[in-house]
């Protein structure tokens, strides 16, 4: 980090959580100077958290970010905790906070001010802000502000790893800022407190009307949580170049095919994975495995691999069933099929997909996660798709299962209908 006076690095480990020592971590102390996050490699290695093949999917890793982690309950026999046992409690008190704001949107203007400041003035914690953020010229212009913004610790997205100075996470918007606030963290992901200020809200429970009440509900430790699953997406590519052989005076002797070069990339996925035929107006044509037997061809638009979270997305608008986040499965949704008989299908979380592009494929296809990194998927590619153990702990208004139900009916009017009314003494004679 740049910029401050002063940084005492403080470590602590979680010693009610498993993981074993790769989860210790180091946190950064208050300065007083605006500066900006370095980039620094994870502490908690993805060796010690391997997924073990299960029908139940893998134990969810249940420490979050650097002091948060799940109050485990002694009687519990599942292998994922009953939701309504899913409680929050920390090991040290939370001392800093990353703040996700919707960028240039003028209704946020005013929330984000008044919530910075009772955070840095009031609960005199370290804010974590997006650079980006703050070039707002309706925030950096304001110098009544000023002072309360060079109090912040800025970082950049593509360039900075927060995730072991970040205690928690605020998210002012829509659902798509808690999906933004997934893909910063690839491991361990702090607890999210969402609040409602988008167009749909599904995924945002707070009110912002009663925002310091429940902010000091949440640093006592004093709220439920609901775990949302991710999927662990690894995108192998699979291209081959001719290289020509030159000789050292530059002539070029023969062309012959080089080696296969082969380019790995992975993403954590809290909604879901969508491959489809993109610009081509052939249909799709993908295969698809699940560990390691071809179960289906999927031809028609695409196909959707989703989360229980993600179950209320896209693949709801494809016909799919809506799942409560503390089911463990993976769902497959196809996208306008060319099959009357081609259904959606929910699976176990422990098994492992993999998407290909069928040899009789006419054309490419393309895949997106979260909507986001949206790129070609060529013969030979392969898109793996497991359960992730890395979840994203969501902070509940109430319950899991309260804020689940009351979702549907307030963002997608769940079975909303006129009643019936009742037969009178009349209407029952005939």
């Amino acid at each position: 980090m740049d910029g401050g006076d002063e940084v005492e690095a403080v470590s602590y480990c979680c010693s009610t959580c498993d993981g074993g020592e790769g989860h210790g971590r180091t946190l950064s102390v208050h300065t007083r100077k605006p500066r900006s996050l370095s980039t620094s490699s994870s502490t908690t290695s993805s060796s010690d958290n391997r997924r073990t093949q299960s029908l139940h999917g893998p134990s969810p890793v249940t420490t979050f970010g650097p002091k948060a982690c799940m109050l485990h309950n002694p009687n519990t026999i599942m292998h994922i905790q009953d939701p309504a046992s899913q409680r929050l409690t920390w090991n040290k008190p939370p001392k800093s906070v990353l703040v996700i704001k919707k960028i240039r949107d003028a209704g946020l203007l005013q929330p984000f001010k008044e919530l910075c400041t009772f955070l840095t003035e009031v609960k005199s914690m370290i804010v974590y802000v997006e650079r980006k953020v703050l070039e707002d010229p309706a925030i950096a212009g304001d110098d009544a502000f000023r002072t309360t913004m060079n109090k912040f610790c800025t970082f950049r997205d593509d360039l900075d790893d927060i995730s072991n100075y970040v205690d928690f996470i605020i998210c002012l918007g829509g659902d798509g800022t808690l999906l933004y606030a997934s893909s910063l963290f690839q491991e361990s992901v702090p607890p999210v407190m969402a609040f409602h200020l988008g167009s749909l809200g599904f995924l945002t429970p707070f009110n912002f009307d009663t925002y310091q009440s429940q902010l000091n509900q949440v640093i006592e430790g004093n709220v439920s949580i609901v775990l949302r699953s991710r999927l662990r997406v690894r995108v192998q590519k699979d291209s081959r170049e001719k290289r020509a052989k030159v000789e050292e005076n530059g002539v070029i002797l023969t062309n012959g095919d080089g080696e296969g070069m082969h380019k790995a990339a992975q993403y954590q996925v809290l909604n879901e994975v969508v491959v489809d035929r993109g610009p081509s107006s052939y249909l799709s044509n993908v295969d698809l495995f699940l560990d390691g037997h071809l179960i289906t061809t999927v031809q028609g638009d695409g196909v959707i691999v989703s989360t229980p979270t993600g179950s209320t997305a896209y693949a709801v608008a494809a016909g799919a069933s809506m799942i409560h986040p503390n089911v463990p499965a993976i769902m497959i949704t196809p996208i306008c099929p060319h099959s009357l008989s081609f259904r959606p299908i929910v699976v176990p979380a422990g098994v492992e997909l993999k998407v290909m592009l069928s040899s009789e494929a006419r054309n490419t296809a393309w895949v997106s996660f979260d909507g986001r990194k949206r790129q070609e998927i060529c013969h030979g590619d392969s898109i793996t798709i497991t359960t992730s153990c890395f979840p994203v702990p969501s902070i509940c208004f109430r319950d899991p299962v309260t804020d689940w139900f009351e979702s549907l009916a307030q963002c997608l009017h769940w079975n909303v209908r006129k009643k019936q009314h009742h037969l009178t003494s009349e209407e029952e004679e005939f």
